[in-house]
């Protein structure tokens, strides 16, 4: 994203909430983490249970990669209307992050007064698994120095006492709805609608311990 880019997005913000209150406010989302984590279908589940609502909801994949071990990042915002998918610098109600040095990486685009919400999850990149890096320490107590409202907990733990880690995305999607204060939606019937029937209970027990967090 260049800087017309972030121009035209703060310049989109402003006028999405000049005229509103904090009832219609477009609030932002930033979730990132690394590829095969399932950061973009929390996103799109998070997304679809919005358009329920009947948000406007806009949602765009801005940095990184799919694949396994490459840097994902997606922004959903949503509101009475919308006018950019992206989530400028330092305008995030919320950030998601699925491994902890994600979380660093972003921590810039959280408002002041946000919640980080933060997998305590280590993925070690290549050069720290030659031995070229090392992982950073004390990634969680830097985190929380900075940002008050820190909400950290191991959700691959949690899945993985649930039967499958790969379910962590889904756990922390439950802590997100938690701290957005949208647990009225029916996340079940959502949930019905974007996994496959088979790994619906799992993913029902795992949102609902993410919104135990």
């Amino acid at each position: 994203m260049n800087k017309n880019d972030t121009a035209n997005s703060m310049s989109a913000g402003a006028q999405e909430n000049s005229t509103c209150g904090e009832t219609c406010r477009t609030k932002s989302i930033l979730l990132v983490g690394v590829g095969g984590q399932g950061t973009i279908l929390a996103s799109k589940i998070l997304s679809e249970g919005l358009v329920r609502k009947g948000y406007d909801v806009k949602m765009s994949e801005i940095h990184g990669m799919s694949q396994r071990g490459g840097s994902v990042t997606t922004h959903v915002r949503y509101g009475s209307k919308v006018a950019s998918p992206v989530v400028p610098e330092g305008e995030a109600d919320v950030l998601v992050a699925f491994e902890k040095v994600e979380a660093a990486r972003w921590l810039k685009y959280l408002k002041k007064g946000g919640t980080l919400v933060v997998n305590n999850f280590e993925i070690y990149s290549l050069p720290v698994l030659t031995g070229a890096a090392e992982y950073p320490e004390g990634v969680i107590e830097k985190l929380k120095a900075e940002v008050p409202n820190t909400k950290s907990f191991n959700a691959g733990e949690i899945a993985e006492s649930l039967g499958n880690i790969k379910a962590q995305n889904v756990v922390l999607l439950g802590a997100l709805v938690k701290a957005m204060g949208l647990e009225d939606l029916d996340w079940h019937a959502v949930l019905a609608e974007t996994v496959p029937p088979k790994l619906l209970e799992l993913n029902i027990r795992a949102f609902e311990a993410g919104l135990a967090q």
